[in-house]
């Protein structure tokens, strides 16, 4: 038997430590009998207007949905193009192809964030827009990726669904385009209870555009002006992400914490965890090492006790689904070597220091090392 049990997931001990406040939300939403596009909706983007920065907050059912409607709002359609990275989920790319756009993949740095200056080289009379994907919740260098876009004419779309919490010199992820899409799933570190997300915007336009598009185009409840869908996101899950955004200092806090005892207790050579810059704050949302030998960690690890996460092991291009998309193996080494190394340690603000030593131990000791 393992010496300790080390889990991936924090929901069940999240629940525990929020019981109380948590019933107490579910029952003031419940029993006042309003469960959708209440005053709570409003109050709840106020919140996270004045937590990031940003002009504008729409709520929205998912973290997809805002990537969907921030492309839909910002007309990029039928034969645009739009450049973004290879490592991300399928959510990404999944929203492009079904505004009818075509995806241009790129290379990655070693921290996994699209390389900037491989943006201009894949640039083409169609693109219409850049995707930078915040990976983990490091920000990408949006301030080289605005410029290239200021250049060429083209809209920045942030794929922000990790980076709640995260800031590039100063300022909040998601702010910096012209709209940015952040996921509130619940392995997220703001996360509701089920699917969930928002769209941060600092145009009004683009604001109003998707507010009428998540709820069926109505302007009033007799006149569609337009054919929306149903992209609401529920009282109660706004309810919810307003009290865990009062605590998500904390949780990042925690989790970087555990982060740096990593980088101190892990030894070896054969593990490389990129570095924080001193103009970066990263949310955390995973911690992901890049390690050789990687399935055969994992299951020293799961002999141990402690769970880990391949997060992904397959780039964006090589995907079944992307088979008629032009690309093969070998078009974006970088981001194909790192999807046969990255392995997610437990690093959840509810783990114990000693759960991070220990892990940092069966690691070290799996390569020989410490």
């Amino acid at each position: 038997m393992a010496e300790m049990q080390v889990p991936f997931v924090d929901l069940k001990a999240r629940y525990q430590e929020e019981r109380d406040q948590l019933m107490e939300i579910f029952d003031r939403v419940l029993s006042s009998g309003h469960l959708v596009m209440t005053p709570e909706i409003a109050e709840f983007e106020e919140e996270v207007q004045k937590y990031t920065g940003a002009r504008h907050c729409v709520s929205l059912n998912s973290g997809t949905d805002a990537l969907l409607m921030s492309l839909w709002a910002l007309d990029v359609g039928q034969g645009d193009e739009v450049i973004t990275t290879p490592v991300s989920f399928i959510a990404t790319v999944g929203a492009i192809i079904h505004v009818g756009a075509k995806p241009v993949y790129v290379d990655v740095l070693d921290d996994q964030n699209i390389d900037p200056d491989k943006i201009e080289e894949a640039i083409t009379p169609r693109t219409k827009a850049i995707m930078p994907v915040h990976w983990t919740g490091r920000i990408a260098d949006m301030h080289a990726i605005d410029a290239i876009a200021k250049r060429h004419n083209l809209v920045v779309i942030e794929d922000s669904a990790q980076c709640m919490g995260s800031y590039f010199h100063g300022q909040h992820g998601g702010t910096f385009g012209s709209a940015g899409a952040i996921s509130t799933h619940p392995l997220k570190n703001l996360n509701a209870v089920g699917d969930g997300g928002f769209v941060l915007t600092n145009d009004d336009d683009v604001a109003d555009k998707i507010r009428l598009k998540r709820n069926h185009g109505l302007a009033s409840r007799d006149d569609a002006v337009i054919y929306g869908l149903n992209s609401r996101l529920d009282v109660l899950n706004a309810e919810v992400l307003k009290f865990r955004l009062t605590r998500l200092k904390e949780v990042i806090d925690t989790r970087k914490k555990h982060a740096d005892m990593y980088r101190e207790l892990i030894k070896t050579d054969a593990v490389f965890i990129p570095e924080d810059k001193d103009f970066e704050i990263n949310s955390y949302v995973m911690f992901i090492t890049q390690a050789e030998n990687r399935d055969a960690l994992k299951d020293h690890l799961a002999k141990k006790g402690i769970e880990s996460l391949v997060y992904y092991g397959t780039p964006l291009h090589l995907h079944t689904a992307a088979k008629d998309q032009g690309y093969q193996r070998g078009d974006f080494p970088i981001a194909e070597a790192q999807c046969e190394k990255v392995l997610a340690l437990p690093h959840n603000q509810c783990l114990s220091e000693d759960q991070i030593a220990y892990t940092a131990d069966a690691v070290n000791a799996f390569y020989g090392s410490g």
